[in-house]
Formats: C-alpha cells, sequence, structure tokens
C-alpha cells in the first residue's frame, strides 16, 4: 500500500473511532463551560479567544442540538486536516514514508489524538492553524515571486487563525521571529516585504479580539496574564512540568522527539558536522539513532539535500512554548497545566517521524507502534463503555472519594427531577455558586434555562449573563457542594432563601452525587 493511501485510511479510521467515542461520553468540564458559556456569540470572551467557542455555536445552531458528537464535530474534523497537514509538512521537508510516520505518530499520542483530536477545547483549532502556518512556512522559505508572496500571506493568515484560537500561539509566532533572526535565510527575509504583510495580515485576523478586550477592561489578557504571576520559588517544579508533558505525549515518544530537538540545536549552533543521520542545514547529517542499538548503522536518510532549514525552523517553532511553561512553573502561584505545552511538542513530531521511518525496519518499533494503539484503543474503550454501562461503577465507588465518572456523563437526570416537579420551564432562571458547575449543569438544563454563576470568579458566565441584569427576580439555586456555606453567603443577596427537597446527578439508577436545591427569593443586589 502507498503511502497515499496510507494516510487516507489513517485519517478515515481514526475519525470514525472519534465519532463513536464523541458519541459514546458526555461533555467533560470545561468542554460543558465552553458550550454553555458560549451561547451568546461574541467578538470575545474571557478564557480564550473565539476560535472554538464559534465553532461549538455554529455545530449547535446548525444541528439544533448540543449533543456531545454535534457540537465535537468540528473539532474532530479539524483533526483530520491537523493529521493531513502533519503528513504534508513532514513528507515536504523529510519524504512521504516519514509523513505517514509522523501523522501516525500523532494520532497515538493522547494529548493529540484523544484530547485534542475529541473534545470542545482551543487545541483543535489552534493546532491545525500552526500545522497551517509551518507549512506556509517551509514552502516560503525557498520560494521566489508570486509564489513566495502567495506562501507568506498564507502563513500570515494561519498564524493570525492561531492567535484567534488560544493566545498561546504567541509563543510559537516569537519562535518564528526568532528563526528569521539567527538563520541565514531568515535574515535574508527580513529584507524583503512578504513577511511584514504577513504579520499585518495575523493582526487583522486577531483585531476582532483586541477591539472586545479594549470593551471589556482587557479582562481576557489580564486573566491569562496572571498565570504566569507569582512570588513562590519552586525548584523543582520545572522538572515536575516536563515530566507531567512526558506523560501526557507518552514517554516512550517524548525521549526521541527531545533528544532529536537538542541534536538539531546542537548543529544550528555548531559549524562542525555532528555525524551520520538526521540532515541538519547544509545537508549536514545529525544521529537520528537515538536510544537505538548503537552497533546498527541508521539507515539511508531520505531528506533531499538543502531542506535542513526546516528542521532548525520547526525546533525554534516547538522551543517557546515547551521552555516558557516549564520556567514559569518555577515561580508561577498558579498550576501549569500539562497540556499547555503542547503546541510546542506538535511541531517535534515530523523529526519522530523521520526517527521512525529510519528504524522501520525493526521489529521492536513495530512492537511499541501496536502496543500503543492497543493501549489508547483500550483507554477510550475503557472510558466510552464506563460512561454508558457503568460497568465499573461498583469498584471506582469503593476506591474513589468522588466518582471520576460524573465529569465525563451529561447531568440529564437533573432536568429530568425537575422536570417532573414542573420547574424546569423555559424562562427558569437557575444560580450556581461556581463556573464549573454551571457549566454541566447549564448544558443539562439546556438553552431555554438561564443559568447564572453566582460567584466572583464567573467567567464567561459573568459576560455572558450577569446576575446584576436579574435583581429583583426569584431564583432557584442548584448547589452541588457545601450546600451550607454557599447559602450562608448568598443570604445577604436575596430576600429569603427557602429550602426544597435536593435532586441528584445519576448514572443509570447509580446516584453520582446529590445536588441541594432552594429558591432564592428576590435578588437583592450583585456586585
Amino acid at each position: 500500500m502507498n503511502a497515499s493511501a496510507c494516510l487516507v485510511l489513517l485519517i478515515a479510521g481514526t475519525t470514525v473511532i472519534r465519532l463513536v467515542f464523541a458519541a459514546a461520553t458526555g461533555l467533560g468540564v470545561d468542554e460543558s463551560y465552553m458550550v454553555s458559556a458560549g451561547r451568546v456569540l461574541s467578538l470575545g470572551y474571557f478564557d480564550h479567544p473565539p476560535a472554538a467557542w464559534w465553532l461549538s455555536w455554529g455545530a449547535a445552531h446548525v444541528a439544533g442540538t448540543e449533543t456531545p458528537v454535534v457540537v465535537r464535530l468540528p473539532f474532530i474534523l479539524l483533526f483530520a486536516c491537523s493529521t493531513w497537514l502533519m503528513a504534508r509538512l513532514t513528507t515536504l521537508i523529510a519524504g512521504e514514508k516519514a509523513g505517514v510516520w509522523a501523522a501516525l505518530l500523532l494520532n497515538l499520542s493522547p494529548v493529540f489524538g484523544i484530547t485534542t483530536g475529541t473534545w470542545v477545547l482551543p487545541d483543535g483549532p489552534l493546532d491545525c492553524a500552526l500545522l497551517g502556518a509551518a507549512l506556509c512556512l517551509v514552502h516560503a522559505l525557498p520560494a521566489r515571486g508570486g509564489p513566495a508572496w502567495r506562501w507568506w500571506c498564507a502563513a500570515g493568515v494561519c498564524a493570525g487563525l492561531a492567535l484567534f484560537s488560544k493566545y498561546s500561539a504567541g509563543l510559537s509566532i516569537a519562535g518564528a521571529l526568532v528563526f528569521l533572526v539567527v538563520s541565514r535565510i531568515g535574515r535574508h527575509w527580513l529584507r524583503r516585504p512578504e513577511p511584514y504583510v504577513a504579520g499585518l495580515l495575523a493582526l487583522a485576523v486577531f483585531a476582532p479580539v483586541l477591539v472586545w478586550n479594549a470593551a471589556h477592561g482587557w479582562a481576557s489578557f489580564a486573566f491569562q496574564g496572571q498565570r504566569a504571576v507569582g512570588l513562590r520559588f519552586h525548584p523543582l517544579a520545572p522538572l515536575v512540568t516536563l515530566a507531567g508533558e512526558a506523560l501526557f505525549v507518552l514517554p516512550w515518544f517524548w525521549v526521541p522527539m527531545m533528544g532529536l530537538a537538542v541534536l538539531v540545536g546542537i548543529r544550528n549552533f555548531s559549524p562542525s558536522p555532528c555525524g551520520r543521520g538526521l540532515r541538519g542545514g547544509g545537508g549536514r547529517r545529525l544521529p537520528v539513532a537515538l536510544a537505538l542499538h548503537r552497533a546498527e548503522p541508521p539507515p539511508p536518510n531520505p531528506l533531499p539535500q538543502g531542506e535542513g532549514e526546516s528542521w532548525g525552523l520547526l525546533v525554534w517553532l516547538a522551543a517557546p512554548p515547551i521552555l516558557a511553561f516549564a520556567l514559569i512553573s518555577a515561580w508561577s502561584s498558579q498550576r501549569v497545566l500539562f497540556h499547555w505545552a503542547a503546541p510546542g511538542y506538535l511541531m517535534l513530531f515530523p523529526l519522530l517521524g523521520q526517527w521512525a521511518a529510519e528504524c522501520a525496519h525493526r521489529r521492536w518499533l513495530r512492537r511499541t507502534v501496536i502496543g500503543t494503539a492497543a493501549l489508547v484503543l483500550a483507554a477510550v474503550t475503557i472510558i466510552g463503555t464506563q460512561t454508558r454501562f457503568d460497568w465499573l461503577g461498583p469498584a471506582l465507588a469503593a476506591f474513589t472519594r468522588k466518582d471520576p465518572t460524573i465529569e465525563g456523563i451529561d447531568w440529564v437526570s437533573l432536568r429530568t427531577d425537575l422536570t417532573a416537579r414542573g420547574l424546569a420551564l423555559p424562562g427558569l432562571t437557575v444560580g450556581v455558586p461556581n463556573w464549573r458547575d454551571a457549566g454541566k449543569i447549564a448544558h443539562a438544563l439546556g438553552p431555554s434555562v438561564t443559568v447564572l454563576c453566582l460567584s466572583p470568579d464567573a467567567r464567561q458566565f459573568g459576560f455572558a449573563d450577569p446576575p446584576a441584569a436579574h435583581i429583583g427576580q426569584d431564583i432557584l439555586l442548584l448547589i452541588p457542594d457545601h450546600a451550607d456555606r454557599v447559602v450562608a453567603g448568598l443570604a445577604r443577596n436575596f430576600e429569603r432563601i427557602d429550602p426544597l427537597p435536593p435532586i441528584s446527578v445519576r448514572l443509570g439508577d447509580r446516584v453520582l452525587q446529590n445536588v441541594a436545591v432552594y429558591q432564592g427569593h428576590h435578588l437583592l443586589a450583585w456586585p
């Protein structure tokens, strides 16, 4: 089977698996929040730029439903496109065989193949746009005349779309700028107008986010910026962050890709050849048989002469996200999540694909890939069947304080209970004490019920439907945790608060969590 047929089969097969997985599982906490808080279309949003919010909003309005598989469909299709872009990018630098390997390994990496490839998150459009920008840059660097203008303009639009998806795209763009400054071919382009026009196009695509932030006190920039602020020093935190990222990517992928990235970096700062293997700039080679049996020489390298600059570009695109979040974790007062650096690792999969293509004849590599595929399929099967059939219910109840299944199901039983009481009527206003539960409850109750987040940290709920706009109304309070404490804190905001019988989040006949219900009479004030 040729490389093109393998790629088509890979994209089709993985897309079907993601569709089944998306249909079997409910929306997660972040997904429910984005879908429900994003029902009000806006030029900007509190947490992230608009791309992911618009995609889920558009899918729900076209299909007339917010069921998980519908709102996840754009993200599944985007990852199919990302798989194709990864193959094209790697093929352009290292040949078709390496392209298929890079696309395959990308799909096997959990942080990409499962979360980015399926869930309603900003990472789906971000990764697709970044791959598009990288592919356009690789085409643009050796181009001249009209084709150069087209590729640079396309790179600018893709960079703008990446920023329109997630602010952290700025780190990868900064890496591209550094590459233009430090590389010989990059300095040539800095004397030309094309990169500057590309930058203006990126800024034009990103402009609506600036407009929204300017009108809302730069709230989104302030929120994301505070994650890099802190006064504490955690000397081991960068190592913990890198270890967590390795776990998310998969350690047996992370080790060779990071080793290869270091070797490419050494080549970029060293005037001497580094031995046989992956080619660097000027046709020189870098050793690619990292972590292999040293006695076996690597096979001939398919990378065409003169493409070595592209490896340096990919490493410069990868370095800022990986290094920045590891360093920030050393002093930040907030937890650095491991998937934040994923765009950096995304740019190293072409290196990993080249490495795998050179080692494809080795039995251990085939066994590793088959074992990884089996592990990933087993994981999604266990998660999907558990959220559908609850076959692990007794074991989870015995060994966990809070059943994690509750985060992977839609809380539709709440709507069933409220409807049985005659409460879940169109026009009902519900108050929830935090944005996480507000997202799950708002998605479960549907768009006909107004859900307010009664918390100083309301995130996008505070902009989409601020409680201050409901002064004087009665509000039904749904409180999953710490009801007494929450009611005591809200008492001054209502004339009175009366308790009602509780409702529950259920999976089949098993109660996962009870939800306290109160009737808040006449909202008096809200800051």
